[in-house]
């Protein structure tokens, strides 16, 4: 029997929209609590497709931290902002939720040649909460996916997402994964993983920026595309 497919979903831009302004918040929170950085510390850079730790670490060094101040002391980093993003975090976030996103989760999950699964940059715990927020956390199983929590790296997460699929030993197949994002960092994390890739156009990145996926989806189409994919 041939496996399912594993559908990796990024969060941000792919699944909900305008989800993130509480996250940065906690982030920049946490930067304040564990390095004295100033909240209001104004350091511009592309946050999309990063992973929280990423982003972390660039401001911290644009902000004059060191290296090493920043590896010893990341976890408490990351501890500071998953409780400050669980005292921010909106209580309701369903009408954050991209349209027909429900409804194509709803019958993504009835099927038996896929399994749903998520990479993303954000720490599990915001990842999760956010999600459940939004009402579609139920979709996405525990004990499973990637997140920023994972690695500061965004290209080796869907390489510990098919791990985390697979049996022991054996990772989830390469042939039988899907990245689905939004940015260029999404694409690239599925090429540095030698897996296919669905972009959106749902992000901050028009189409004509993502063309290097195997396929793109404009709004309202992710589910008409993604079909086309899996028939393939």
């Amino acid at each position: 029997m041939t496996a399912p497919t594993l559908l990796l979903f990024d969060i941000d831009g792919t699944l909900v929209w305008r989800a993130s302004g509480e996250h940065a918040v906690a982030l920049r929170e946490a930067l304040h609590t564990v390095h004295g950085l100033d909240p209001a510390f104004d350091h511009a850079i592309s946050a999309a497709g990063r992973t929280d730790g990423e982003i972390a670490r660039l401001l911290l060094l644009a902000g004059g931290v060191s290296a090493k101040a920043i590896d010893e002391r990341a976890l408490e980093v990351r501890e500071a902002a998953v409780a400050a993003y669980a005292r921010l975090c909106p209580p309701d976030l369903s009408d954050r939720v991209l349209a027909g996103i429900p409804e194509l989760l709803e019958a993504l999950s009835a099927r038996d040649d896929v399994r749903l699964s998520l990479v993303t940059g954000n720490f599990e715990p915001i990842a999760r909460l956010k999600l459940r927020r939004a009402g579609i956390g139920r979709f996405f199983e525990p004990g499973q996916g990637a997140f920023g929590s994972d690695s500061e790296d965004r290209t080796v997460l869907p390489q510990i997402a098919r791990r985390r699929a697979g049996t022991p030993g054996v990772p989830w197949p390469r042939e039988r994964t899907l990245v689905i994002g939004d940015t260029p960092r999404d694409i690239a994390c599925a090429r540095a993983d030698g897996v296919r890739c669905l972009a959106v156009a749902t992000g901050p990145h028009g189409a004509d920026e993502l063309r290097d996926a195997d396929a793109v989806a404009g709004p309202g189409e992710l589910a008409a595309v993604l079909e086309a994919l899996l028939a393939g």
